[in-house]
């Protein structure tokens, strides 16, 4: 377990050291008067207190990600640590604070409107039917997984009882994205990103005590199965898609918008967009190292469950034999919890993404229906493919996460882009690298996957390696034309 310590530590470090680095370099301004304050509409434009702040952003950003993304990404093995702990301190946390700060200087601008001023209008049009798609996909998406423990948590397993509950959470779904933010949003979340922390923190002691043989990073990097998928699965570029919400996620620069419209200073940024990336990325740290013991160290004989195991059957089984019956309720509910919340906040995003790029005022119930309402109505659509396609699911979520990676590279480059114009010397280096990273990513992925092009897969070495090279030419070529100019 000395490889888990290390990267606990790590990330603790890194909020400290780097996360103030990063912050510096943008300079919040705590005089500066903020869109909470200015547009205020008592709908989407609310202050709230920054703890509350805080609890929301952590829960909209958690969602399945940092638990069933790190189950499925333990098993290529120590590799996972590695991507957590590095990709969460200089990817996903800088990812996130910036989309968060760009949106508190741009009046609590969406994405979309954020890629446009950096990136163009043809960027910006892309963006806006890409993340709108996205956001779809997310409700629908984090429908099928708490649907699946709520019915199991019930002791009903059968179809019906999941119908049931996945009607539940749609209905939710509907009133949360149509109230006013503090109504339910304010209210309810903090408890359960409590519930959310509590699970993670009871699962780190029981590692404590248990204190079982797991596989370090020294003992080889090195894919540990050949199961993932139905197949062998190489970890570049893989374990990148994978493991998203607790390193990277572009889902994240269309919720941060949400809690940059509710933030009273600019000095909170930190705290809030970077501190709850690293707290995502210290979920998934945990989960990494239980399902580590889970798969192979024994766990999964000690539960009763098999190295098969789908991700939600791996929460519920060591929830259970490890927390105890009270325990694993509250943990149940926490995890079920985050993709429910993130779900109704993606659904909520899309309807201010689309009101913004309309000039449509949100005060006026009428005209969040008008938006609303062909919202729910695609998204009940892709939950309906979900349930009545037997390998639904799983097509929808391989296109989810590349969709989910793919955002993130829009999101880096803007914020690349805003850094050289801001004259902010070398320091666009701190998303130029990610950029290229994440650009690699997806297009390798999108190249050898099935749902791609399907190109042979001896060729992702090559194809991360060129497009890692060509988007720095290009990136230094536009550089030097704009210092030109």
């Amino acid at each position: 377990m000395v490889s888990f310590f290390i990267g606990v530590i790590a990330l603790i470090l890194g909020y400290l050291l780097y996360g103030k680095f990063v912050d510096r370099v943008f300079g919040p301004d705590p005089a500066r008067p903020t869109p909470a304050i200015t547009k205020a509409d008592g709908i989407d434009f609310i202050a709230l207190p920054s703890w509350k702040v805080f609890m929301i952003q952590f829960l909209n950003i958690a969602g399945t990600g940092p638990i069933f993304g790190a189950i499925m990404g333990a098993k290529f093995g120590p590799a996972a640590y590695l991507w957590i702990v590095f990709g969460c301190i200089f990817g996903g946390a800088v990812h996130d604070y910036f989309s968060g700060m760009l949106s508190l200087r741009h009046g609590g601008a969406g994405l979309p409107e954020l890629i446009g001023d950096y990136l163009g209008k043809t960027a910006k049009t892309v963006m806006l039917c890409f993340s709108i798609l996205l956001l779809v996909l997310v409700g629908a998406v984090f429908v099928y997984s708490p649907a699946i423990i709520l019915k199991d948590l019930a002791g009903d397993g059968t179809d019906s009882a999941f119908m049931i509950w996945a009607g539940v959470i749609f209905v939710y779904y509907i009133i949360a994205t149509m109230l006013p933010i503090d109504k339910i949003i304010g209210k309810i979340y903090p408890i359960f990103a409590v519930a959310l922390i509590f699970m993670a923190v009871a699962l780190m002691i029981g590692l404590f005590v248990k204190h079982p043989q797991l596989p370090e990073l020294w003992d080889g990097l090195q894919n540990r199965t050949q199961t993932w998928g139905g197949k062998g699965q190489a970890i570049w570029p893989y374990m990148f898609v994978t493991i998203a919400c607790g390193a990277i996620s572009g889902f994240h620069a269309t919720q941060s918008p949400l809690m940059a419209r509710c933030l009273t200073n600019e000095k909170l940024g930190r705290p809030i967009f970077y501190g709850s990336m690293i707290t995502e990325g210290l979920v998934a740290m945990i989960w990494a190292a239980v399902s580590s013991y889970f798969f192979f160290a024994g766990g999964a004989a000690e539960v009763g469950g098999t190295f098969a195991d789908a991700a939600p059957t791996v929460v519920t089984k060591v929830s259970r034999n490890w927390l105890g019956i009270a325990g694993s309720i509250l943990a149940l509910c926490g995890v079920v919890a985050a993709p429910i919340t993130s779900g109704d906040t993606a659904l909520r995003s899309a309807r201010l993404i689309i009101a913004d790029f309309l000039k449509f005022d949100q005060r006026p119930v009428h005209k969040r229906l008008v938006i609303g309402v062909p919202l729910f109505a695609v998204a009940a659509l892709m939950l309906w493919f979900n349930i009545a396609n037997e390998d639904g699911f799983n097509v929808i979520w391989r296109y989810f996460g590349w969709a989910n990676q793919t955002l993130a590279v829009f999101t880096l480059w803007a914020v690349t882009v805003f850094l050289v114009r801001e004259r902010k010397g070398a320091f666009y280096l701190m998303t130029l690298l990610p950029a290229c990273l994440m650009t690699a990513v997806s297009v390798t992925y999108i190249s050898i996957a099935q749902i791609g092009f399907n190109l042979p897969l001896g060729w992702h070495r090559w194809i991360g390696a060129v497009t890692i090279a060509l988007s720095l030419v290009l990136f230094y070529r536009w550089k030097l034309t704009k210092a030109r100019n």
